[in-house]
């Protein structure tokens, strides 16, 4: 007998890896492509480069020192500041709470100015290096929580395209604090009741419309025959 030929087919063995399980709809998600992201102008709709930034042209809708316009924001602003700037934050990001950045700024600068009080009224009975020391991080303090909140007033001139006024922003929250969360709360508190009212469209309903011919009342028997044929066609008819 002749030598046993190889087989021509290959055994599929299965192997013992568990298969990875596939969850319905999980390969039709979309798919991002960068080269389509293009930003377009809202006007015109032509593509713009990646480099582009809006012009920041607008104006504010008050100035820097018109805190009496709004008299209940001026004084949260002038007793409980830390209150008026979580309130700016969280209008100008609704994810983040208000109580955050309220907690941040009363430790930092009502804290740093109730120190620095204390600092100053117990100056006889505190070494003077130690003062200059604690006066000297205030200081220092107060120019780190000045580009803080700079940062959140700049973020806010993104937004709604404003331009510096009157200066950097945190120069302005460096050297006018107070005025600037006024001014900062005026502004998207002015912008979010303009864009309320841009949402709602007042629709009243047509008045009602009656078709009169002008030969009814030139010609009374045409009218009275008109009538009478109406009647005549209001009849109903029924099988027997």
């Amino acid at each position: 007998m002749g030598e046993r030929t190889q087989s021509q087919y290959v055994k599929l063995k299965k192997d013992q890896v568990p298969l990875e399980d596939i969850t319905p709809g999980e390969l039709n998600q979309p798919i991002e492509v960068p080269q389509l992201a293009v930003h377009k102008c809202m006007e015109c709709g032509q593509p713009l480069p990646e480099s582009y930034t809006p012009p920041a042209d607008e104006a504010w809708m008050t100035g820097i020192f018109g805190c009496a316009e709004d008299r209940e924001n001026c004084l949260t602003g002038l007793f409980c500041p830390c209150v008026l700037f979580g309130r700016n934050v969280e209008s100008l990001h609704e994810e983040t709470p208000w109580t955050g950045p309220c907690v941040c700024h009363a430790i930092f600068i009502e804290g740093g100015i109730a120190l620095a009080s204390a600092t100053a009224i117990f100056n006889g009975y505190i070494d003077p290096g130690t003062s200059f020391l604690i006066l000297e991080g205030l200081f220092f303090t107060w120019w780190m929580c000045g580009i803080y909140t700079g940062q959140v007033r700049q973020n806010l001139q993104k937004k709604y395209h404003l331009k510096n006024s009157p200066c950097d922003p945190c120069c302005v929250h460096c050297c006018m604090h107070w005025c600037a969360l006024c001014q900062e709360h005026r502004e998207m508190k002015g912008r979010l009741s303009e864009n309320a009212l841009s949402g709602t469209t007042i629709v009243s309903a047509p008045p009602i419309q009656e078709m009169k011919s002008s030969d009814n009342k030139d010609n009374p028997e045409t009218s009275s025959s008109s009538d009478k044929n109406h009647e005549h066609t209001g009849l109903e008819l029924q099988v027997v």
